[in-house]
C-alpha cells in the first residue's frame, strides 16, 4: 500500500476522533455523548496502524513507538468511557506499558542514528510528548489533551 494512502486513511481515522469528540461535547444527552466517544476511541485505535506501517517505513522510531505507545492510552479512554473509573487496575497497567513505549523508541532511534543526529530525532520528541500526553489528557476527559495534540501534530507537520 503506498504511503500516500496510508496517510489518508490514518488521517482520516484521527480526523474522525476529533469529529466524534467534539460531537460528544456538544451532546447534552448522556447516553449519545458516551456512544459519541466510544466511537471517537475506536477510530483513534484504528488510525494507529498505517501510522505505524509510515513510521516504521521511513525509519522514524521514535514516532512509531510514539504511536504504538498510544494505544494502551486510548484503550484506557475507551474502557474508562464504557465502564466509568472503576476500572483503575486495568487503566494503571495500560498506562505503564504506554510510558515504556517512549523510552524503547527514542533507544531505537539513538541506536539506528548512532545519537541524536538529526532535526528530524528533535521533531519526534515533539510528536512523542504531544501524541502521549495529548491522548492520555483525553482518555481522562481533560481538555489539555487538545494542547498536546497540537504540539504533536505540529511536530508532525
Amino acid at each position: 500500500m503506498s504511503t500516500l494512502l496510508l496517510q489518508i486513511a490514518g488521517g482520516l481515522c484521527y480526523f474522525s476522533n476529533k469529529l466524534f469528540f467534539a460531537a460528544a461535547e456538544l451532546s447534552l444527552d448522556s447516553r449519545i455523548r458516551q456512544k459519541r466517544r466510544v466511537a471517537a476511541w475506536i477510530v483513534y485505535l484504528l488510525g494507529v496502524v498505517p501510522w505505524v506501517i509510515i513510521f516504521i517505513s521511513g525509519r522514524n522510531w521514535i514516532a512509531a513507538a510514539v504511536e504504538s505507545s498510544g494505544v494502551p492510552a486510548m484503550l484506557m479512554g475507551l474502557i474508562l468511557v464504557k465502564h466509568g473509573e472503576g476500572q483503575t487496575a486495568l487503566t494503571r497497567r495500560l498506562d505503564g506499558i504506554s510510558k515504556l513505549m517512549i523510552p524503547a523508541g527514542l533507544v531505537m532511534s539513538l541506536l539506528d542514528f548512532g545519537g541524536l543526529t538529526s532535526l528530524n530525532q528533535l521533531a519526534e520528541l515533539g510528536i512523542a510528548g504531544g501524541f502521549l500526553f495529548g491522548t492520555y489528557y483525553l482518555a481522562r476527559s481533560r481538555a489539555a489533551g487538545y494542547l498536546w495534540l497540537l504540539l504533536g501534530n505540529g511536530s508532525a507537520a
